[in-house]
């Protein structure tokens, strides 16, 4: 009894990932050795990546001009860059297994990234386990070689830059990540309240700056010979996906999976759901509510006595809470997620779970569920319906496990408002 006391306190003890992380990454690390070496590999969208980038290095800049055996290129100029150094390095893409070795450390790398944000949120050591058994997440990195991968790695560093208070090198990096894959813009919106209460509105609108200015700089070359066709084709934010494809609205019939009334119906959730926790999560650290954030760090004189503070209160478990967030609502709304989409999902949920407050039992059974889900193929009605249920699990535990259960925003305002009289 004395040793599963033991064992129950440590899963429990933050300062314990010191170490379980470390072992943790080693353990996965034999784990990815082994899927290179006895996994075969599955060719999808590499073989169309190459070919984008064959173009690319004959000189072709519009982006109308740029296609691959799977379609156009739709992905923003630093995926094509980055491809185009893995042409290099593996024989014209035909070494795939170098080009697996590669992404078994962007792997590595993403996971340890992932670590040191839950270290610095200061979960519990019992979810960790969780970030290194996902089957789906070494098949997208190690068997498939989506861009998702180097996505994911920008975003998460961001992550972790923003935690750290390294604001400049995080919009940097978050920028990064938006220049492989659209699918970054989720994060957004809680990027900018993490920024707005984390260095006010001014030095934030700057972030915002360097984040556009990032994105100009990595397309340039592509914008000059036509910028029409490289916003539309790397932004296209009117994309529609094949029904056949997707792996979360499976369960209702195509007809309305391909209609307008639906697409509208998920856009107005979103907006909808991004609205209730701006107004009631996200300005936790200002202790007010969200007319009254805004009014504080957009006046022209700002009370630092009061902004200072707040600012102390942007700490690592808010970051990573906040953006992990506002990236599963933009899941859980979207009209439709193919399988490398859960490189997107995949690390954040069980930190998500756990911040609901429920306990190791829900926790384990979503994260069971959701892996299971993810990876039925091709996907069923009934995985479709668990998908969208355990992205609706994580939104919705996270919004309690965050509530504010002893003073309402707006008495808190009132307190601090007399205060500053």
């Amino acid at each position: 009894m004395d040793i599963i006391k033991r064992a129950i306190a440590i899963s429990k003890d933050a300062k314990q990932s010191s170490w379980i992380a470390p072992t943790l990454l080693f353990i996965d690390a034999i784990f990815c050795a082994l899927i290179i070496w006895k996994v075969p590999y599955t060719e999808i969208d590499w073989r169309a990546y190459m070919q984008q980038v064959e173009l690319y290095i004959k000189g072709e800049r519009n982006y109308y001009n740029i296609e691959g055996q799977t379609g156009p290129l739709v992905y923003p100029a630093l995926h094509v860059y980055i491809y185009r150094v893995l042409y290099a390095v593996t024989s014209h893409g035909k070494d795939i297994f170098a080009a697996q070795v590669i992404f078994s450390g962007v792997y590595l790398a993403s996971l340890a990234v992932v670590m040191g944000c839950y270290r610095l949120a200061k979960a519990p050591p019992y979810i960790f386990p969780l970030l290194i058994l996902s089957k789906r997440m070494h098949s997208i990195f190690l068997l498939r070689l989506f861009n998702d991968c180097f996505a994911v790695l920008f975003l998460w560093l961001a992550v972790y830059a923003y935690q750290k208070k390294q604001w400049t090198l995080g919009s940097t990096l978050y920028s990064c990540g938006l220049g492989v894959k659209m699918s970054v813009l989720l994060g957004l919106p809680a990027v900018g309240f993490v920024l707005l209460q984390g260095i006010s509105s001014e030095r934030g609108i700057t972030q915002a700056m360097l984040i556009v200015q990032t994105q100009g700089l990595l397309g340039y070359e592509f914008v000059k010979v036509h910028w029409r066709a490289y916003i539309g084709r790397a932004f296209q934010l009117t994309r529609q996906f094949l029904y056949k494809w997707t792996v979360n609205w499976r369960f209702i019939p195509e007809e309305i999976f391909l209609s307008k009334p639906f697409s509208y119906t998920l856009l107005t959730a979103h907006a909808s759901l991004l609205i209730l926790f701006a107004t009631t999560r996200w300005t936790s650290p200002s202790k007010r509510s969200l007319i009254q954030t805004l009014k504080l760090f957009f006046s022209q004189e700002q009370n630092f006595r009061v902004t200072d503070p707040i600012a102390a209160r942007v700490n690592p478990e808010f970051v990573l809470t906040t953006i992990m967030t506002a990236n599963a609502i933009g899941m859980l709304c979207a009209r439709s997620l193919h399988y490398q989409f859960f490189a997107w999902t995949a690390w954040a949920s069980p930190f998500l779970l756990w911040r609901s407050g429920f306990g190791p039992v829900f926790v384990v059974g979503i994260w069971a569920a959701q892996e299971w889900a993810w990876n039925v193929y091709p996907s069923a009605s009934m995985s479709s319906v668990v998908v969208v249920l355990s992205l609706a699990a994580q939104v919705a535990g996270v919004w309690w496990g965050t509530r504010v259960v002893d003073e309402p925003p707006v008495v808190m305002a009132n307190k601090d408002a007399k205060k500053d009289e």
